[in-house]
């Protein structure tokens, strides 16, 4: 039997952040700012010290309910865990207040990419490597946590798999004597070295198109985690120019399904990604959001023959198309091409298109946030069932017992998480009311909080929204908010079942 792990997962990942602190620390002794590199390394030894008390102090202990302790961890990841990971950016950057330096690694660890740092050029690159590490950290706890913990409990997305008490109609594979820890062990090797290969793979395909390697390091974590992150304010700061976008699309693919990554519970059993109604749906919506978009701001140049030629045309498209895909995958990352599709045809693009496409979210099982492309689908597929029953009301559908439990139960599970994120955004709208923010900036940043897509507040609304202009009580909102959209509601929800709470 293997051995389980011997401190509390929490504990272990305050250690593991502590270790994290050492890379921008060789980052900053390595481009010769010494200070900073000694307060990442200070701030590192006093972590490590709380670790080893924290672990002296839980040694062994085991939760009577290991998914009620695994839930109670992920919550605490992403809302208690900032609190050192904001140790150092509150020590290099004095004027930013630690609860506003735990406001940016909370945004940071849950991949939201909402930033108070209005200004890239005045923070030291250092900090822009942890911001973006961190995200990726964060984005790689929840590759972990959705195949052993959620996946499991049939959260996250797998509800809607669901078949005799198994995610996706079959059982995930265990070891004989695995425990919750070791099985969340395990997993966490199993996907470590695929998650570092894609980032590498972007970082090393920036380099090759001219990006400088600290902006295509930062990118590359950046794209894989979904985060949004950059050290010079976007893509199109940066040296590549218009060749960068071209390596992120391919890593933004990977937030669509988890079969890109994940070996077990593919819809159906299929193991074919092109096979994957995920994949198929997020490629139908990027290309049917894009000719559509493209279409409006090609009516607006039909009455002028100087902006409607091919070259024009070409980017216009390549901006939309790389927009979408970016907003849908909640990465959030714009390029210049965007707005000069908008420059092209003299029309502004409805930001109301941006938000929805964010919170319609990624694959399920990966680092997107949103409703989930799994839950759309179950309830396409539901809504496509009703409307032949209308015409044949004896119809037996097909498709083997996976589509028909996508279709009955799947749906009224996807149809549950949809309404409990209709009221999740109505609340968290009063709440942000009741600090005095507008109806507008409030729809816009409950939408970018919950579906993780800070970028959402500076390219959806009619007047960009400045996190830094924000109060500190709409700030621990939105933090709330990030981490309810981070953990989704069903598992909020399931934390308030008596059966996990009895011993």
């Amino acid at each position: 039997m293997r051995r389980a792990l011997p401190i509390p997962l929490f504990v272990a990942l305050v250690g593991i952040s502590a270790v994290a602190m050492l890379v921008p620390a060789v980052h900053a002794a390595a481009i010769g700012d010494w200070r900073t590199g000694r307060v990442f390394v200070y701030s590192a030894a006093l972590v490590l010290m709380l670790t080893s008390l924290l672990a002296v102090a839980t040694w062994g202990h085991r939760s009577a309910r290991p998914l009620r302790g695994h839930l109670l961890t992920l919550f605490a990841a992403f809302f208690v865990l900032p609190v050192f990971l904001a140790f150092p950016v509150h020590e290099l950057m004095p004027w930013l207040a630690y609860r506003d330096a735990w406001f940016e690694m909370v945004s940071s660890v849950t991949t939201t990419g909402a930033t108070l740092l209005d200004v890239p050029a005045e923070v030291p690159p250092s900090i822009h490597l942890w911001r973006a590490l961190v995200g990726w950290l964060g984005g790689f706890l929840i590759w972990v946590a959705a195949v052993a913990i959620l996946a499991p409990a049939n959260l996250g997305g797998y509800e809607v798999l669901m078949i005799s008490g198994t995610p996706g109609g079959r059982r995930q594979p265990s070891m004989p004597g695995e425990g919750e820890a070791d099985r969340l062990l395990r997993h966490a090797r199993e996907l470590l070295p695929v998650y570092a290969a894609i980032t590498a793979v972007l970082w090393f395909a920036q380099v090759i198109v001219g990006e400088t390697s600290f902006v295509a390091f930062c990118h590359a974590l950046s794209t894989v985690s979904t985060s949004g992150i950059s050290p010079v304010g976007g893509l199109e700061n940066g040296a590549a120019g218009q060749l960068a976008p071209l390596a992120i699309v391919v890593g933004l693919v990977f937030a669509l399904s988890r079969v890109t990554f994940s070996r077990w519970t593919p819809p159906g059993g299929e193991s074919r990604a092109l096979a994957d109604p995920e994949l198929r749906m997020g490629a139908a919506i990027v290309l049917v959001v894009t000719c559509l978009l493209f279409l409006r701001h090609w009516a607006g140049t039909i009455d002028d023959e100087l902006r409607s030629g091919p070259v024009e045309a070409a980017r216009a498209l390549w901006g939309i198309f790389f927009t979408t895909l970016s907003f849908l995958t909640t990465a959030g990352f714009t390029i210049s091409d965007w707005e000069g599709a908008q420059v092209w045809s003299g029309l502004h693009t409805p930001g109301l298109v941006l938000a929805g496409l964010a919170l319609v979210g990624g694959g399920a099982g990966t680092t997107a946030g949103g409703v989930k492309l799994l839950r759309v689908y179950a309830l396409l597929r539901h809504g496509e069932r009703e409307l032949e029953r209308l015409v044949y009301p004896s119809l037996v559908a097909g498709g083997g017992p996976l589509q028909r439990q996508m279709r009955r139960g799947g749906a009224f599970n996807a149809w549950v998480f949809f309404m409990l994120f209709i009221v999740s955004v109505a609340v968290l709208m009063l709440a942000l009311s009741l600090f005095g923010i507008a109806f507008e900036p409030a729809l816009v940043l409950t939408t970018a909080a919950l579906s993780n897509t800070g970028p959402v507040a500076a390219a959806a609304a009619t007047e960009p929204v400045a996190y830094s202009s924000l109060s500190d009580g709409v700030k621990f909102v939105l933090a709330a908010a990030m981490t309810l959209g981070r953990l989704e509601t069903l598992a909020l929800v399931a934390l308030f079942n008596p059966d996990l709470w009895r011993s």
